[in-house]
């Protein structure tokens, strides 16, 4: 797939296909293109049946995710990729030990995603987390933040349980959402005086454009697809 003065993306999808496909969709929707040729090059592996993150971090073993995420990563780079995607911010948590056995880079959506809202709005600002239990659990989002001055807020732990149950039950699961339970989740989050939200969660983003929710809902996958647009030197609409 490599071609001259062409640069390729890799994604390590499939964790979940839908917010795979919605990735897919926010590349080609995101990227100033008149014709097929001005779009971007990518090798999409949908790995379905890579195992659940949050079920690996709550075992304590996460060897044979990491392994199983090291293999896509090199079929990647030996496919031609010049950077490599994962639309799921629970994986994250890897990424800097995949990153020492790669010789191309991984895009880190954690980092480029708080370094985004650091962007926008400084630092000294609450901003919600809205999140897997392993993603909550590993605090990548709440470290990241802090580094920055951004005061990270999480879900208590009733609310966290229907942030899960939006996720699994709902999205994962292909069933409705009780919206009561992200209005729940809102209430909580406007009350302890945050900001704006993150979906730190790729089901989440899903869920946000499902329901269109408003610029309060801050996509973290939204902004990994427009980092990807630019570092393949292609341009943002």
């Amino acid at each position: 797939m490599r071609e001259k003065g062409q640069k390729v993306l890799g994604v390590i999808g499939g964790m979940g296909p839908l917010a795979t496909q919605l990735f897919y969709k926010m590349i080609i929707d995101k990227t100033k293109a008149h014709c097929d040729q001005d779009h971007l090059n990518m090798i999409i592996l949908n790995h379905a049946s890579m195992p659940d993150r949050t079920t690996a971090i709550k075992s304590g073993d996460v060897e044979e995710l990491y392994h199983k995420l090291l293999h896509d990563a090199k079929f990647l780079e030996v496919g031609g990729a010049d950077y490599i995607a994962i639309p799921c911010n629970t994986s994250h948590l890897l990424v800097d030990r995949l990153q020492k056995s790669l010789k191309i880079p991984i895009i880190n959506m954690i980092k480029e995603a708080a370094m985004s809202l650091y962007c926008r709005h400084g630092e000294n600002f609450k901003l919600g987390i809205l999140a897997t239990d392993g993603t909550i659990k590993t605090k990548l989002y709440q470290n990241e933040c802090k580094a920055l001055g951004i005061t990270a807020v999480v879900p208590s732990e009733e609310n966290q349980a229907r942030v899960m149950k939006i996720i699994y039950d709902g999205i994962k699961d292909g069933n409705p959402v009780d919206m009561k339970d992200f209005y729940e989740v809102e209430k909580e989050m406007k009350e302890a005086g945050c900001k704006c939200v993150l979906m730190a969660c790729t089901e989440l983003s899903c869920f946000k454009e499902i329901n269109n929710l408003s610029d309060f809902y801050v996509d973290a996958m939204e902004v990994l697809a427009e980092r990807a647009i630019v570092l393949c030197d292609k341009s943002l609409k």
